[in-house]
């Protein structure tokens, strides 16, 4: 079958399990046959082989099933880099960029600053930064082992000798040390999100975080000022409406300079604040 063929039959098997149907079907075929998607528009008319097309059809159904494509290939790309991720991890999105892009904003380039990043998952976030910030030290700490090691492969493969993972819960494994700058994409789904049966692939410690989805915020906003220096910054992803009650938990603990940014969708996504220290 001809490569343009496959595609066209494999979208119209997706079109009722996925809204990008067609990319979907053009990246698991450029797995499928080790090549690149530029591949598939310039050789159209190339047939596929059995063995390949098996191959192709095993990854497909995959998917009809409701495996995210991440998964399906092993990796995804984040802050133009890519990153391996697992059932262990959640996939990097395109709105945890402004994490990166925030806190970069906030490091100056020639600074030998101490940033952490809580609840790293794949590494996307540490790795970013560390890749752009080579003077600094991050630190990426994760509760569950079997995400660290995926971190701790991302790292190897991106070479840089700036970054050090720790296994432990929030703030634990960093007890006694100070950073200038913490950086947390943590759990923030409500217990019963209907969201969560689109995400039922991904690891559900974490997605959810309590019945309101801010039980873990609570924690970070809690215990982040002990590690921070004076006047350090906390960078916290939420969800789009929970910049009001992510304020109030910072305000009640005693942040300040409190601003949320929205993502390139406009919506609200991230909370900055600073702490004068305890």
């Amino acid at each position: 079958m001809r490569l343009d063929a496959v595609i066209s039959n494999a979208v119209s098997r997706l079109s009722d399990r996925s809204d990008s149907a067609r990319l979907d079907a053009e990246i698991l075929l450029c797995q499928a046959i080790n090549k690149p998607r530029s591949y598939l528009f310039a050789h159209p008319e190339d047939e596929l082989d059995e063995l390949t097309h098996n191959r192709f059809e095993k990854q497909l159904q995959r998917r009809i099933k409701g495996e995210p494509v991440s998964y399906i290939t092993g990796k995804r790309e984040f802050w133009s880099h890519n990153f391996l991720v697992s059932p262990a991890t959640l996939i990097p999105r395109p709105e945890t960029e402004l994490l990166v892009d925030l806190a970069l904003q906030m490091i100056p380039h020639d600074s030998d600053w101490q940033i952490l990043d809580l609840g790293t998952g794949s590494g996307a976030i540490a790795i970013s930064i560390a890749a752009e910030r080579l003077m600094c030290k991050v630190t990426a700490t994760d509760i569950s082992p079997d995400a660290l090691a995926i971190a701790q492969k991302n790292g190897r493969q991106a070479k840089l000798s700036n970054l050090i993972f720790l296994n432990g819960d929030w703030t634990t494994p960093v007890i006694g040390k100070s950073f200038n700058i913490i950086i947390s994409n943590p759990p923030y789904l409500a217990e019963d999100n209907e969201a969560l049966m689109e995400l039922h692939c991904e690891p559900k410690k974490a997605l959810t975080s309590g019945a309101d989805g801010l039980d873990d915020i609570r924690i970070l906003a809690r215990d982040c000022a002990d590690i921070l220096i004076q006047d350090g910054w906390l960078m916290i992803e939420h969800g789009i409406d929970q910049a009001h009650d992510v304020a109030n938990i910072l305000k009640a603990e005693g942040w300040t300079d409190i601003i949320c940014h929205n993502d390139l969708s406009g919506r609200p996504r991230v909370t900055v604040a600073r702490q004068n220290g305890k």
